[in-house]
């Protein structure tokens, strides 16, 4: 299997970058206006470049590279210019008065263009449990989606139907998710309107596909136009052979391989951890540290100390002072203590203890 990374030169004069299986059925989809996005109202459309690779992350790494270049070294790249994408690599970019290269737009006129050609978000990925056999499972699924902001749910085939009142109270508040969750009799059917389709797994079961973990998994769907869905198995025995045929790649979290057990809302948080990553959510807030002490301040307190150990007799004998109160202003002024620091510490506070009296 091959992967396809491609430029498409829009009917606007912009250009649109992707990823794909099937080269000459993506084409012809967005041809067709079937790929909704950025290509669905700038047809017809122009394949200008493609470039193949045989595993989806380094298509991906590639993608997301031809992405990021300018109007300028992309129609480079279609005449195989490689001296202007080197120049083009040691330029900072900047917007010029002059035409831009193959455009009859001004270069401030091309930067705005180039911004405009990136690609559209893409949607969320659906969460797809596969005959779930709990609607315990399935609330606590629903709630480690919610958490990282998916909300589409489908149901395939549940052992116990649906609506299920055992998921509600499991979901914990994650109820948008389960009042909109969608029941369907087989796989095919939930994924179909799906471009992508991931499957779940620790056993290939003989399958051969392509297998990524999920951060990888996560970049390919913020980086793929069409909708993904992301298969998990019943709680007992997992994806079915057959259910792992339907999807395309095969999704594996490294895990110890002496215990490689993982509950059903477990395996849904670690996909949706890594597909929120791309996303704006809100993060814990910080909590502010007090400003350090002033030096004014810091230097009295040390003073202080070494009046208290002076008094008790610590810097004894008087040749070693100096270098003991060199010590101690050393780690009183920093962070994380050494084991000679630790020591002297052990002996500042020897010698402030009271002693037994003499008799």
């Amino acid at each position: 299997m091959s992967f396809h990374v491609y430029i498409l030169r829009c009917a606007d004069g912009t250009y649109y970058t992707g990823l794909t299986e099937d080269l000459e059925r993506r084409v012809a989809e967005h041809q067709a206006g079937t790929i909704s996005g950025y290509t669905h109202d700038r047809r017809p459309v122009e394949l200008m470049w493609s470039q193949d690779f045989p595993t989806r992350a380094e298509a991906l790494e590639r993608e997301l590279q031809v992405k990021d270049w300018s109007r300028k070294k992309k129609e480079a790249l279609f005449r195989a210019d490689w001296e202007v994408i080197a120049e083009a690599a040691r330029s900072r970019p900047r917007v010029s008065a002059a035409l831009d290269a193959g455009s009859n737009r001004t270069g401030e006129e091309a930067a705005v263009n180039q911004k405009d050609s990136v690609s559209p978000p893409a949607p969320p990925p659906v969460i797809v449990l596969v005959r779930p056999q709990l609607g315990e499972n399935i609330g606590k699924a629903a709630r480690a989606m919610l958490n990282f902001g998916l909300t589409e749910l489908r149901l395939v085939a549940p052992r116990d139907g649906w609506p299920n009142p055992q998921a509600g109270p499991a979901a914990s508040g994650a109820d948008v998710v389960l009042e909109r969750a969608q029941v369907y009799d087989s796989v095919a059917e939930a994924v179909a309107d799906c471009a992508e389709v991931y499957a779940t797994t620790v056993r290939k079961r003989g399958v051969t596909k392509p297998v990524v973990t999920p951060e990888v998994a996560a970049r390919a769907i913020h980086a793929d136009a069409g909708r993904s869905a992301i298969l998990f198995g019943p709680e007992r025995s997992g994806l079915e052979t057959d259910d792992v045929a339907v999807a395309r790649t095969i999704v594996t979290v490294p895990i110890n391989p002496e215990f490689g057990s993982l509950n059903l809302a477990q395996a849904v948080i670690l996909v949706a951890y890594e597909w929120s990553k791309g996303q704006a959510l809100a993060s814990p807030p910080e909590t502010a540290l007090a400003p350090p002490a002033p030096q004014q301040e810091l230097d009295g307190m040390i003073a202080q100390l070494d009046a208290l150990l002076d008094e008790a007799g610590y810097f004894f004998p008087p040749d070693r002072a100096p270098a003991s109160r060199r010590t101690l202003r050393t780690m009183l002024t920093k962070p994380g203590w050494n084991s000679q620091e630790v020591r002297t510490m052990r002996g500042v506070l020897s010698a402030l203890a009271p002693r037994p009296p003499r008799g």
